[in-house]
């Protein structure tokens, strides 16, 4: 009797898994992840959990539960898988978290970019109060004692944690000192003082989308760009 042959089946099943396997490879390390976009001052240190701080460097994925610190003058910024961005400087300690942002000391900028609004709110915690943005850019700073909450341009959401509701816009300021908490409004000279000397808002390569928002909203001028260097002159040379 002869023998019968099953014939071969083709390999276009094989074929097309590993293709659906390198898509989903190339689609994983394309996907937006939270990463360190500019060190322009050191130092500035991430810990990610469970390992060692590492120096900050450009380009560093952020692991979630990544642990942020900076040393004067480091400054650093960061990029949210959401697109949305902060600084962070003036020896700040902060750690990532799912939900937001908790700021143990230090100062930080954060901003959601103009074609970003909508979705769930910014959270940035801190011993005294939660603030919330969305559209917003917002400064905060933090000592173990004290806190500042100041709205660059847009309205922040401030909960205490003793369970007030605060809210401030534009150039309004929420300060929480010995006990006691109080809201103000810059003037706008105190406001441009603050545009000229902010290490935050200056000394970056990485544009700040939200800046002419604030600039046009408080009628801020930015401070001049630094004169270029004269180049020396050769030897003999007159």
């Amino acid at each position: 009797m002869t023998p019968r042959f099953t014939p071969l089946r083709p390999a276009l099943p094989l074929a097309v898994a590993a293709g659906l396997g390198l898509l989903l490879q190339q689609a994983q390390a394309s996907a937006p992840v939270p990463r360190v976009v500019e060190v322009p001052f050191k130092p500035a240190f991430v810990r990610p959990p469970g390992g060692k701080e590492v120096p900050a460097r450009v380009g560093q994925i952020l692991a979630p539960a990544s642990l942020l610190r900076t040393e004067k003058p480091g400054r650093l910024q960061v990029q949210l898988a959401n697109g949305r961005n902060f600084r962070l400087g003036g020896d700040a300690v902060l750690r990532m978290s799912a939900d937001g942002l908790n700021l143990e000391k230090g100062q930080i900028i954060a901003w959601v970019n103009p074609g970003l609004k909508g979705g769930s709110p910014l959270k940035i915690r801190t011993r005294s109060a939660t603030a919330s943005i969305v559209g917003t850019t917002v400064f905060i700073e933090a000592t173990a004692d004290s806190l500042k909450v100041f709205s660059w341009e847009g309205q922040v959401e401030c909960l205490t944690n003793d369970g007030q509701r605060k809210m401030l816009n534009s150039g309004q300021q929420l300060s929480f000192d010995q006990g006691t908490w109080r809201k103000s409004r810059l003037s706008q000279s105190e406001a441009a003082a603050r545009r000229q000397k902010s290490i935050l808002l200056n000394g970056f390569a990485t544009p700040m989308e939200t800046l002419p928002v604030i600039e046009k909203e408080l009628g801020l001028v930015p401070p001049p760009a630094p004169a270029a260097a004269t180049p020396a002159a050769a030897p003999g040379a007159r």
